[in-house]
């Protein structure tokens, strides 16, 4: 076990850290922008004022994306429903507006290089994880992001001190669903108690309370800021978490 630091605050017991992917270990603002962009311009046949809504609804401004919003917090699944309500509020059929909705998504996939070569670590990844790792303490990634990619990431960055990860896909529980930290905390051996969740949005604080998991905002991974509970203990630039 091991005591964690970060500012004036401590963590102690603490046998596992898991991390959210995106906006914590991964800069992907720039990425996001162009997949939301993609995604809305293949979808054929709409007036401007559609994908301008749509766009709206992801998050995503012509300045910036809202690290909170749609395209940064959700699923590829809930972004998908998202944009077919949108066509099927054009007076298309749901299942005509669901498929519609698929084939953008896989399009906007084929126009754009892989997403793991065009979202590098944050600064500070490699030197924290050092750091835990040789404290002994077990490092997970837990992450709405298709756990392909996850898997990619990790082997694309050589994060050898990941012992465990969970992303999207058939046979695993979303990270938003109930009982997910059970789920992670049994994977890695340990209880929820021992564990620290370290993310950048309300859906990784709602996880550590679905135990007595400790929890960190990380609120330096986008041009704007996270907004989290004014309780919430958050740090900007991942030096800050010691131990």
């Amino acid at each position: 076990m091991a005591t964690i630091y970060c500012h004036d605050h401590k963590f102690e017991s603490i046998r596992a850290v898991l991390f959210d992917k995106d906006g914590t270990l991964a800069n992907v603002e720039e990425y996001l922008g162009k997949v939301g962009m993609a995604r809305s311009q293949s979808i054929p046949n709409q007036p401007p004022a559609f994908h301008a809504n749509l766009l709206a609804a992801f998050g995503l401004t012509t300045s910036s994306l809202d690290p909170t919003g749609l395209l940064a917090v959700g699923s590829r699944q809930e972004n998908e429903v998202a944009a077919a309500a949108y066509i099927a509020a054009t007076g298309t059929g749901w299942i005509e507006a669901q498929t519609i909705a698929q084939s953008a998504f896989a399009q906007a996939d084929i126009a754009l290089a892989p997403k793991v070569e065009q979202t590098p670590l944050l600064e500070g990844v490699r030197s924290l994880l050092s750091r835990l790792s040789l404290a002994n303490i077990k490092l997970g990634i837990v992450s709405c992001d298709l756990h392909s990619e996850v898997a990619k990431f990790v082997e694309h960055y050589d994060l050898a001190e990941i012992g465990w990860y969970c992303g999207a896909a058939q046979g695993f529980p979303l990270k938003t669903q109930p009982g997910f930290l059970s789920f992670a905390c049994k994977s890695l051996s340990v209880s929820p108690g021992e564990t620290l969740v370290v993310g950048d949005s309300a859906s990784d604080l709602m996880l550590a309370k679905q135990g007595a998991a400790g929890f960190l905002g990380m609120v330096g991974g986008w041009t704007r800021s996270p907004t989290l509970a004014p309780t919430v203990r958050t740090f900007s630039h991942l030096s800050q978490i010691r131990c």
